[in-house]
C-alpha cells in the first residue's frame, strides 16, 4: 500500500453499539454527533454506514462538517449544527435545510434577515444559558429573542430548545449539573409563557444520557458511546455496577494497521533513535514502524507506548519519531511486512486507545480525533 497505515471502521460493531443506545434512549431521537471527523473513524466512511443502520439525523460542530456530511448524506437525513457558523455559511445552512443552535441576538437577527431574502425558513435550536458558560442566551436576552422570533414566524422553525452539561461524566460535577437542570427548567417554563414552544427538547449527550436519564426528553446527542468507548471510567463502573454485570456491552469500531519497515539488531550498550534516552542493556531485535507523531501517535508515548505484532505486545522504544516508531521485537519472531496494531486486538493481545490516554495524558476524545484526515478509513464488516 502507498500508505503507512490505515484504520479499519467495523460495521458490525456499529449496528451492536446503536442497538445498545436504542434500548437506553427508548423511542427518542437520536442524534449522533460526528464533530472532529466522526471522532477520528471518518465522516465520509462513518455517516453512510450509520444511515444503513438507521440513523437519519447528524450533528456537527461547525459549518465545514455540515458541509462535508451534506454532499454524501440520503436526501432525508437532517444536519444540525451545534457551533461555528459564519454569515456565509449561514446563508448556504438555512438554503439547504440545515438545522443551527442559535445563542446570540445577533446571530439570531442575521438567521432571521437571510431566511427573509432566501425566502426559506431557518431551522434554529434556541441553546439556553444554565451554567457552563460557553455559548447560550442567558435568562436577561431571552424576552427579546422571544419577540424576534414571534415577529418572523414565518421566517422561523423552532425545532429544538437545548442546553449542555458542563462535564456528566464525572461525579465531581454532579451538583453543577444539578443546578443546570434546574436553570433549564425554569428558563424553558418561561419560554413557554412567551408561546415559544419547539418539537425538540434536548440536553444529554452521551455521559448525561447515562447518569441523568430524566433529562434525555425528546432528543439525545450521543457522540462517544456510538463508537464503542465511554464517556470516562466512572461511567462505564456505575452503569455495570447498576445493571449487575462486568461485561462491556459496547463494540470497538476501530482498528489502526500499520506494518513491519525494517528489522535490525542492535549491540547492548547502544542508544536507540533520537538522543540518549534509550540505552540497549542486552543486545536486541527491532522493528521499524513508520508512523509517528505526525501521524496523531503521540511524542509523549516514547518508551511508554507500545503495539500488538504477531499476537504479542511490544514495547515502543526511544523517541517517537514525526514518521516512525521503534518497536523491541526481541521475543517475538516477526518479518519485515508483518503488521503492527497500534489500536486493536490479535487473540489475547489487544492495544486499546484507554492505553494511549494512560500513557499520554490525553483522553480518549483528543487521541481519536488527532488520527489525520489522509489516513484511509476502510469499512468492514465481520
Amino acid at each position: 500500500m502507498f500508505e503507512t497505515s490505515i484504520i479499519e471502521i467495523n460495521k458490525s460493531a456499529l449496528d451492536a453499539n446503536l442497538k445498545f443506545i436504542r434500548k437506553q434512549i427508548g423511542n427518542r431521537k437520536l442524534s449522533c454527533v460526528v464533530k472532529g471527523n466522526a471522532y477520528g473513524h471518518g465522516m465520509e466512511e462513518y455517516v453512510p454506514i450509520a444511515e444503513q443502520l438507521g440513523v437519519n439525523h447528524f450533528a456537527v460542530y461547525s459549518a465545514d462538517e455540515a458541509e462535508r456530511i451534506h454532499s454524501i448524506k440520503h436526501p432525508k437525513t437532517e444536519i444540525m449544527i451545534m457551533g461555528s457558523v459564519d454569515d456565509a455559511a449561514l446563508a448556504w445552512a438555512i438554503e439547504n435545510g440545515i438545522e443551527c443552535w442559535m445563542f446570540e441576538l445577533d446571530r439570531l437577527e442575521k438567521a432571521i434577515e437571510l431566511a427573509v431574502n432566501l425566502d426559506k425558513k431557518a431551522l434554529i435550536h434556541i441553546e439556553l444559558e444554565t451554567g457552563m458558560n460557553r455559548t447560550g442566551f442567558k435568562a436577561k436576552n431571552l424576552d427579546k429573542a422571544a419577540e424576534l422570533i414571534l415577529k418572523n414566524s414565518n421566517r422561523v422553525e423552532i425545532v429544538g430548545i437545548c442546553t449542555h452539561f458542563a462535564g456528566a461524566e464525572s461525579i465531581s460535577n454532579y451538583y453543577r449539573i444539578k443546578d443546570q437542570i434546574e436553570v433549564y427548567n425554569q428558563l424553558v417554563a418561561h419560554l413557554n409563557e412567551l408561546n415559544i414552544r419547539a418539537k425538540y427538547y434536548h440536553t444529554c449527550c452521551s455521559a448525561a444520557s447515562l447518569r441523568f436519564p430524566e433529562m434525555m426528553l425528546d432528543m439525545v446527542r450521543i457522540g462517544i458511546l456510538q463508537f464503542g468507548f465511554w464517556p470516562s471510567q466512572e461511567t462505564f463502573i456505575e452503569f455495570t455496577r447498576n445493571q449487575n454485570t462486568k461485561t462491556d456491552p459496547l463494540k470497538r469500531l476501530i482498528t489502526w494497521k500499520s506494518a513491519v519497515m525494517s528489522i535490525k539488531e542492535v549491540n547492548s550498550g547502544d542508544y536507540i533513535g533520537y538522543g540518549t534516552s534509550f540505552l540497549a542493556q542486552r543486545d536486541m531485535t527491532i522493528g521499524i514502524c513508520p508512523v509517528g507523531y505526525s501521524h496523531g501517535f503521540s511524542r509523549s508515548l516514547g518508551n511508554q507506548g507500545r503495539a500488538v505484532v504477531n499476537g504479542t505486545r511490544v514495547s515502543v522504544i526511544g523517541t517517537v519519531n514525526m514518521n516512525c516508531i521503534a518497536l523491541d521485537l526481541s521475543e517475538v519472531s516477526a518479518e519485515k511486512g508483518d503488521e503492527v496494531l497500534l489500536i486493536g486486538s490479535d487473540g489475547k493481545a489487544e492495544i486499546t486507545v484507554a492505553s494511549f490516554s494512560e500513557f499520554s495524558n490525553q483522553l480518549n476524545y483528543e487521541l481519536l480525533t488527532r488520527l489525520p484526515l489522509n489516513i484511509p478509513r476502510i469499512v468492514t464488516h465481520n
